[in-house]
């Protein structure tokens, strides 16, 4: 064992009479641990939050969607081809999108009705996973058409599956008579579950055909594309790379970056601001370093005076308390880790954590690790943990013995 590090172990653990030193030593090494503790689980379920409202958007959302500045797309067959060979692109299905009225017999809603095409609807939303009951494939049926819709507005229309409710288009056509909504019967066949309000209150899905004929359109015509990437992170440069595929205007295309980029970046703010505000509990930690170290150095002014009069260098002594700070912030850190992910697995396995229904998104606290973040928690720890060394070494450095044993 180097010098150095006998002397700084053996001052870290004092007994005796300094046993107040090891004291002081043991709150800091807490102090350092706990604050590393709470940033991995506070960063946790920010992380874990974040996911499931992506995976929740991205459900009912495409990654991607292709859409005509000049309006609706028609012969959007050859469209789709030419988008499916972008190199990321893994699926490419047609979509309707328009605000309509749902009446039943205990209620009325405004809605937001989705055209989809059932058999490749599937391999671009993910929506299947939120099913309570049925799916895509059932929008296909004999008789009335079929309709999915969300359980918020199941329960505010009264209705459930087979139960039939009314669909009114604003685009309606001119009789004899005046203006007359276009008004068509559905039977429910789906109702899907998301957790978020804004969805499972207000949007439902029909087949492209369906919302063809309530809306009056065209037999060929859709609102746009919407596509599904291999890496959800790198749908922004693949929305750009079918832009300049497809020649620009009237064509673009959009991420779910672009089309929830607030949402996200006040999750990535409030995320910085309990990382920032966690992280002043390390300071705190790393501030009880200063004062381990100081106390230790009034305490062993005798010693590093006598350790310098046997030729211990300046650089040796300083290099000693500096080592000590290493040392208890490594231990804290480590400490830190252990509790931290600890707590994270318990949470994660058990869920004794219950979340008020309605209120949030999910009822259970979510945890995910970001890799870069517990690098970026430990190498912060450390850091504060050495700067906090600094100060008391330099000041043990620079006693002169003489000074330090005159009165001994």
């Amino acid at each position: 064992m180097k010098f150095e590090s006998f002397i700084a172990l053996r001052y870290l653990f004092a007994r005796r009479q300094q046993s107040f030193i090891s004291v002081i030593s043991i709150i800091s090494v807490l102090g350092v641990g706990l604050g590393v503790a709470s940033l991995i689980v506070v960063l946790g379920v920010m992380n874990g939050f974040t996911k499931d409202l992506r995976d929740k958007i991205l459900g009912v959302n495409a990654h991607v969607i292709t859409m005509s500045a000049a309006g609706n797309i028609s012969g959007y067959t050859e469209l789709s081809k030419e988008i499916e060979g972008v190199s990321g692109v893994t699926g490419v299905t047609p979509f309707i999108y328009s605000e309509l009225m749902a009446s039943s017999s205990h209620g009325v809603k405004g809605i937001i009705l989705r055209g989809v095409q059932p058999e490749s609807a599937d391999k671009v939303l993910t929506i299947r996973k939120y099913m309570k009951d049925g799916g895509f494939p059932d929008l296909v049926r004999d008789g009335l058409p079929g309709i999915i819709i969300g359980n918020e507005l199941a329960k505010r229309l009264g209705v459930g599956i087979g139960r039939r409710i009314n669909l009114l288009s604003p685009s309606g056509k001119k009789t004899s008579q005046g203006f007359v909504p276009r008004v068509r019967n559905f039977r429910v066949v789906g109702i899907y579950k998301t957790g978020m309000w804004e969805y499972d209150s207000s949007l439902a899905f029909v087949t492209l055909k369906s919302a063809r004929e309530l809306l009056g359109w065209e037999n060929n015509a859709v609102t746009g594309l919407e596509l599904s990437v291999s890496n959800v992170n790198n749908a922004d440069k693949i929305a750009k790379k079918i832009t300049e595929r497809l020649g620009g205007y009237p064509f673009y295309a959009r991420s779910w970056m672009d089309m929830n980029a607030n949402l996200f970046a006040a999750l990535k703010l409030e995320k910085t601001a309990m990382g920032v505000i966690l992280t002043l509990i390390v300071l705190v930690g790393s501030f009880s370093i200063i004062t381990t170290l100081v106390m230790l150095v009034m305490e062993k002014t005798r010693d590093i005076a006598v350790l310098m009069s046997m030729g211990a260098t300046k650089k040796q002594i300083r290099g000693i308390f500096m080592l000590q700070g290493t040392i208890i912030g490594v231990v804290g850190t480590a400490l830190g880790f252990a509790l931290g992910l600890g707590v994270g697995e318990l949470l994660k396995r058990y869920q004794f954590v219950q979340l008020p229904k309605g209120v949030y998104s999910l009822d259970k606290l979510p945890i995910i690790y970001d890799w870069t973040d517990l690098v970026i928690i430990g190498a912060s720890a450390m850091v504060l943990c050495f700067i906090a060394t600094l100060y008391p070494a330099k000041q043990a450095a620079k006693l002169e013995p003489a000074d330090a044993l005159r009165y001994e």
